[in-house]
């Protein structure tokens, strides 16, 4: 039986482990790679997340966005890493990506760092007082730093990625791209979207896909009309 294609990360964006694992079982060997994120995090993720690792199989992404003092930072990656998660994200500012490596220590988790969320536009920003500039600029500016900070990739838009990938310090970095949305599908509450596709074309290594298979009717052909779409 071939491998499922890990480019594909299944956010399972539902309220929690019972359900997590029932949707896991629907998806079955069509999806190797989950997401959970802090929204299950009370409904049993990060026991989820063990179950889906070490009984499934499964490779695992932890999206907490963290960011803390570093020190913090640093003391909850070093437990988090005890896990055996694939990989983490951290805010993409180089005291919070400094502090996780340094928690992450040993460990083989990857930790991604937040350039600007796929949710925000330009007002968006305004309004918390973020400099001046297009998004596009502040998230490869932002990228490039995280780099520099020795983050292992960073998450950021399909509309982002091939700036950062062309950027001389994403060599053999991860790009990570949410707000991929199959052809067709409601853009929900993402403003910067792009179809899988043109994210991987445009220099993802992985896109995150939510609600466009978990609220499917048939959440395994879902996931495999949008591995359909990867070139």
């Amino acid at each position: 039986m071939p491998s499922p294609d890990d480019r594909l990360i299944v956010a399972l964006d539902v309220p929690n482990a019972l359900e997590g694992l029932e949707l896991a079982g629907k998806l079955g060997d069509a999806v190797g790679f989950y997401k959970i994120g802090l929204g299950m995090l009370t409904g049993g993720g990060l026991a989820l997340a063990n179950e889906l690792k070490q009984e499934m199989g499964k490779r695992i992404f932890l999206d907490l966005k963290l960011f803390d003092i570093s020190a913090t930072i640093e003391a909850a990656v070093r437990g988090l890493a005890g896990y055996g998660l694939d990989f983490l994200t951290v805010h993409g500012d180089p005291h919070v990506v400094r502090a996780a490596v340094e928690g992450r220590g040993g460990a083989e988790t990857k930790i991604l760092a937040v350039t600007v969320l796929t949710s925000l536009d330009r007002a968006d920003l305004d309004a918390a007082l973020i400099r001046a500039g297009d998004i596009p600029d502040l998230v490869a500016e932002r990228a490039a730093r995280a780099f520099e900070a020795g983050a292992d990739g960073v998450i950021a838009s399909p509309q982002e990625a091939a700036l950062i990938r062309a950027l001389p310090q994403a060599a053999g970095r991860l790009i990570v791209t949410p707000g991929v949305r199959p052809a067709g599908a409601a853009s929900g509450d993402q403003k910067r979207v792009a179809t899988p596709a043109a994210a991987i074309a445009a220099g993802a290594d992985h896109i995150v896909v939510g609600r466009p298979v978990w609220q499917a009717a048939d959440p395994r052909a879902a996931a495999r009309a949008v591995l359909a779409e990867l070139p």
